[in-house]
């Protein structure tokens, strides 16, 4: 994908999956607005692993899905 999606854009589209944004776009509270998708897939190491492989500057991860219960979130 070679344009930015706002971030409802890019949480209808990947609903439920990982997502790698290249030059995220944030507000002063540092909440992602958007960016440019390089990557997603259900598969968090796949993701993971293509961060790695294009080696953005800037990036973020996001997932799009629902949390477990009892999942410890850090950040």
């Amino acid at each position: 994908m070679s344009e930015n999606l706002s971030i409802d854009e890019i949480e209808s589209q990947f609903d439920g999956e990982w997502v790698l944004l290249e030059d995220p776009q944030v507000n002063k509270q540092m909440e992602i607005l958007g960016g440019k998708v390089l990557w997603h897939s259900k598969d968090r190491d796949e993701v993971y692993q293509k961060a790695v492989e294009l080696r953005p500057k800037h990036s973020a991860f996001l997932y799009l899905g629902t949390m477990p219960e009892n999942t410890a979130i850090v950040v």
